[in-house]
Formats: structure tokens, C-alpha cells, sequence
């Protein structure tokens, strides 16, 4: 399946149909009075989060959702039907953004959450509401309300507990499909990995997503290789594991590169918790582990784990820690929406 996760969708709403002004005329009923029904009332674009769905790439074939517009009423007191409203199903993790392409409609995280994009138009007064008891035989009607043209984007940022981080070729893929039963693309040249990759882990009877990205190079912030866009994706995450290549003679730049590029992006991602590890130790001698080890502690200021995703060396370490603080993160969100209590 192809991967899409931004995409221009042109979205309208039906007008409201017009009332009718008619009046009734029967045999022997000499004052019928006005009978015209009102117009019915326009379709409405919505926007639902669904289940099943990991990709925009549907909106790649059709961008164009126009609703119907309602009947105009008819005579004898009939209100015109009114048209019906389109559903737009995206993936959960959806935002959904104005043509400015910055203000932020609404963010649906959850399946079955909805929002309404454009209000259909109301249908149209007939002559009978305007009866009274001065003007007994109205000759009036309102049209209906326009529809709404609007134009919108949609982004998908995946949701995931936790993001891989590292450069091309760093073993991310290899990590991926070391603990889960994702199959990325694994190959000994750098931008394997083309898209976003989806990942659950299990460690110690708890269960995790894991979303592996495209590898960043220096200067990605500013659209080198494949740029910073697939960042957007580990937005969501938790906690953050930056692999770095233990096998490269320059680990310390590595690490940094990549930091780098994390406070270019902007936005709290630099901020989120992040978990060191360095990978391909399989291929290492002890002392070339040790010394690098500790070169990459002092550049971080923190713990570095030492695994190898071919040879499966240190891997629950890695996910015990990462699922430590994925626990603490879901702990806090459950103390915010807490119900009060006196």
C-alpha cells in the first residue's frame, strides 16, 4: 500500500432549497389561504476518524467532496427533502488544517471522533410561515442558504508510543523487525526506509507501539535528503530511542547531528524524553565498545545502552526502558482527565 500523509482536499456543502409560495385552491374552498412548504435543508461535510486506515493515499483519487443541495418546497404544505451529508474517513491521528496550511481545525485521536467542516445551508421559508393574522394570503418566500466552499489539508501523524531516531543506516529497520512483527525493507544502503514504518512490541506481558522513520541526514531541516517531514510522525510518541551507529569512527558527531536537526524542527520534540542506545556492537571488539560507550555517555550526559539488532544483544534493556517511561507518560495523562473528586 502506498503511503500518503498530507494531501489538498476541496470540500462544499449543499445550499438549502427555496420555499414555495402557493396557495390552495380546492373545489368549494373559496379561501384556501397559502399551503407553500419550506426548502429542504443542504448536506454537510464531516470529517470521522476510523479504524483500519493508516494512509491518506484514498484522497490521492478523489479530492472533490461536494454535499447535495436540498429541494425547494412544493405546494399542498410539502418541505422538500433535504440533501444528504458526506462523511470523509480518515486515519486515526488526522489533523485537519485551513488553506493557510497553519491554524489547526480539529485533531481527531480517537476512532469514531467527528467534526463538522461545513454547515450545509438552511432550506427557505414557504409562504405559509409568514401567514398572520394581518396578512392572510402572503406572497412570499425566502431562498435557501448557500453552501460553503472550503479548502482544506489533511495530515496524518501516526500514533505511536515511541519513535526511532538515528541516521541512514543506523539499524533501525533491524530494530524494528528484531522486536515486533513488522517486516521493514532492510538493506546495507542508506534511505531504505522510505516511509513511516509501524511496529507493537511486547516486553514483559505490556504491549507498545514503536514507529520507525526515515533516516535524518545534516541539514534535513533545510529539505536535504528526505528532509524533516517524517518527523511530524514521532510528534505523538512518548519517549524517543536515538539509535546511534556504534561501528562509525565519528559517534559523537553522529549523535549530534541529529539533535541538531530535532531543535531545528521546533515544537517540543527536542524537549520529549529521550533513550540512547548504541547498535551494531556485533560487529565491534570490547574495547572499541568501551571507548565509544563512554565518548557517547559524555556527549549525552546520560546512560547509553549497547545493543545489536542482528544478534538480538540487549534488546529487552532497551524495551523495559522505553516501556518506563511510556508508563509514566500514560500515568500522567490518566491523572489529568481524572474525574474530581471532593
Amino acid at each position: 500500500m502506498k503511503f500518503l500523509d498530507l494531501c489538498k482536499v476541496y470540500i462544499r456543502s449543499g445550499g438549502g432549497g427555496g420555499g414555495c409560495v402557493s396557495f390552495r385552491r380546492e373545489k368549494f374552498i373559496e379561501f384556501g389561504g397559502p399551503d407553500g412548504g419550506d426548502g429542504g435543508n443542504g448536506g454537510s461535510v464531516w470529517a470521522e476518524a476510523v479504524d483500519g486506515l493508516n494512509t491518506l493515499i484514498d484522497f490521492r483519487y478523489q479530492q472533490h467532496f461536494f454535499a447535495k443541495s436540498g429541494q425547494p418546497g412544493m405546494g399542498s404544505q410539502r418541505t422538500g427533502k433535504s440533501g444528504d451529508d458526506i462523511v470523509l474517513k480518515v486515519p486515526v491521528g488526522t489533523e485537519i488544517i485551513d488553506e493557510d496550511e497553519e491554524t489547526v481545525i480539529a485533531d481527531l485521536t480517537e476512532v469514531g471522533q467527528r467534526v463538522l467542516l461545513a454547515q450545509g445551508g438552511n432550506g427557505g421559508w414557504g409562504n405559509l410561515r409568514f401567514k398572520s393574522s394581518t396578512n392572510r394570503a402572503p406572497a412570499r418566500a425566502n431562498p435557501g442558504q448557500p453552501g460553503i466552499d472550503r479548502t482544506i489539508w489533511l495530515r496524518l501523524k501516526l500514533i505511536a508510543d515511541a519513535g526511532l531516531l538515528g541516521l541512514p543506516n543506523a539499524g533501525k529497520s533491524t530494530f524494528l523487525s528484531a522486536t515486533s512483527n513488522a517486516r521493514p525493507k532492510i538493506a546495507d544502503y542508506p534511505f531504505t526506509t522510505l516511509v513511516p514504518n509501524l511496529g507493537v512490541v511486547g516486553v514483559d506481558g505490556k504491549e507498545f507501539v514503536i514507529a520507525d522513520i526515515p533516516g535524518l541526514i545534516e541539514g534535513a531541516s533545510e529539505g536535504r535528503g528526505l528532509g524533516d517531514q517524517f518527523l511530524a510522525h514521532v510528534e505523538r510518541c512518548s519517549v524517543l530511542l536515538h539509535l546511534v551507529d556504534g561501528t562509525s569512527s565519528t559517534i559523537v558527531k553522529d549523535y549530534r547531528t541529529i539533535i541538531g536537526e530535532l531543535e531545528a524542527y521546533g515544537g517540543d520534540l527536542a524537549l520529549k524524553p529521550r533513550i540512547t542506545a548504541m547498535n551494531k556492537i556485533d560487529a565491534m571488539d570490547p574495547k572499541q565498545i568501551s571507548d565509544r560507550r563512554r565518548a557517547l555517555e559524555k556527549a549525552t550526559g546520560g546512560k547509553v545502552f549497547t545493543i545489536s539488532g542482528v544478534a538480538g544483544t540487549g534488546l529487552m534493556e532497551v524495551l523495559r526502558a522505553l516501556w518506563a517511561e511510556i508508563d509514566a507518560a500514560r500515568g500522567d495523562k490518566v491523572e489529568e482527565h481524572a474525574p474530581w473528586q471532593p
